[in-house]
């Protein structure tokens, strides 16, 4: 299991989708595609962080399912916590709303 703290691992102030500092392609890449590849389960804690723009969440997590990971791939090893529950809801629509898109249910 990894757990990985956005506001200790990455920032606190999260940027964009892939401009400027701390974007969602970076922490996606550098932080949460090798965590899911390496682990069975995968913790992402959001307390702390001062907010997150919808770009860098839906970059991070719907980008997961560009990647290559599939919806149930994604159920059986993330699991989001802390920060509001609205940000946590916000982040499985993204992952949702992407696989939807792209057929990658199973």
């Amino acid at each position: 299991m990894k757990i990985i703290y956005i506001a200790r691992d990455f920032t606190d102030t999260p940027g964009g989708r892939e401009k400027g500092a701390f974007t969602g392609v970076m922490f996606r890449e550098n932080l949460l595609i090798p965590a899911l590849r390496d682990h069975s389960k995968v913790i992402v804690d959001l307390s702390d962080v001062i907010g997150f723009g919808s770009s860098f969440l839906e970059e991070s997590f719907g980008g997961l399912i560009r990647a290559g990971f599939s919806l149930k791939d994604l159920k059986n090893k993330l699991v989001i916590q802390g920060g509001l529950p609205v940000e946590s809801n916000r982040i499985w629509e993204y992952i949702q709303n992407e696989a939807n898109r792209l057929g990658k249910i199973s």
